[in-house]
Parts: structure tokens; C-alpha cells; sequence
């Protein structure tokens, strides 16, 4: 099994690092291949819209030359793709929507290709935000789970932690605990 966790934080040592520090501590006792990428250090361009991707069978057929293709590669080789955020304005960071952005080709339904790369995929969310869960994460879960459903991929839940005391926050035992915790349920259920 192998988990790609997608970092959307510009801070590197910030609360949501802080948050997957404890999750990848648990998936790593377990035996898991895990890939952790840092988005804010990769070029990632806007989607342009131009549909070129829907005509490319069998890839992501992307005609933009950024580090999204090698982002995309580690998606496909994954078992579980894990959206890790800060919450800024009910939604993810500029860099993580950036890439949502662009996956649409992963899925040719627009075009002369047909399919989708990534078709069956688990995805879970790892949030932080100043809010309870459902007030703060809850517009990102939402527009994730509607994606999921779109590109028949398995939707497994959000671990959110609230920011009450800065990184305080989250070193807490229950801020721990609940990462791991996270992090064994999708081992279970993404067996």
C-alpha cells in the first residue's frame, strides 16, 4: 500500500505539518509507503482551460510543463492520496486549489479520450482551521466529497483540528492521538 500526501501549506514547519508529522509517524510503523509533497515549493500553473488533456488517452496529456505531471505520476502509483490544508477562507490554500484544479486530466469525459487515471482511488482530507470542523473545513470536505463522486473515487474522511493556541494546538495528546488514529482507519478500511 502506498499513501501520497499532498502538503498545501506554505509553512513548512506550520500546523498542518505538525498535524501529518503524527499521521506519517503512524503510517510509517505500520510498513507504509508514504511520498509526502511540499506543493508551495512546485511550479503549478492555473488549468487553462483548453481541453487538450481530454484528447490524450492512457496520460495526463497536460500540455503546460510544470512539476504538476510528476505530482499526477505519484497520484496514479498511489493507493491513497491524502489532501493536507490549512483552511484560509473556508477552502484550501492557493496552491492546493491550483492542483485541483488541474485534474482534470485525470478524467477524460470531455473529449476524444475516455476514462479516468485514477478512477477507484481512496481520498481523505487532513485540515487545520480556526473554526470547529464543521464550520471551518466543512465548504472544503463538501466540494472534495462532490469531486470523489465525480471521479468514482472513495471518499474517506477529513481528520480536522482546530488552532485555539497556535502550534500548541496541535502537540496536544488528543491533536496526536487523533492523527494516528486517522491514520489507521484509513488503513483499515483502504486495505
Amino acid at each position: 500500500m502506498k499513501f501520497c500526501i499532498l502538503m498545501g501549506s506554505p509553512r513548512k514547519n506550520g500546523n498542518t505539518a505538525e498535524v501529518c508529522k503524527h499521521f506519517m509517524e503512524a503510517l510509517k510503523e505500520s510498513g507504509v509507503e508514504t511520498v509526502y509533497i511540499t506543493l508551495d515549493d512546485k511550479s503549478i500553473l492555473p488549468c487553462r482551460g483548453c481541453f487538450a488533456c481530454q484528447n490524450v488517452a492512457g496520460q495526463y496529456g497536460c500540455v503546460q510543463k510544470d512539476d504538476v505531471q510528476s505530482i499526477v505520476d505519484e497520484i496514479i502509483s498511489s493507493d491513497v492520496v491524502v489532501f493536507a490544508t490549512p483552511i484560509y477562507t473556508w477552502y484550501c490554500t492557493p496552491s492546493m486549489k491550483a492542483l485541483l484544479d488541474r485534474h482534470f486530466g485525470l478524467n477524460k469525459f470531455y473529449g476524444e479520450a475516455d476514462g479516468s487515471l485514477w478512477a477507484g482511488k481512496n481520498i481523505a482530507l487532513i485540515t487545520t482551521n480556526g473554526y470547529d470542523e464543521e464550520y471551518g473545513a466543512g465548504p472544503f470536505r463538501d466540494g472534495i466529497v462532490r469531486l470523489c463522486e465525480h471521479s468514482k473515487l472513495h471518499y474517506r474522511g477529513m481528520y480536522s483540528v482546530r488552532d485555539v493556541d497556535d502550534l500548541a494546538s496541535f502537540q496536544t495528546p488528543e491533536a496526536i492521538s487523533g492523527a494516528r488514529m486517522f491514520a489507521q482507519k484509513l488503513l483499515d478500511e483502504c486495505v
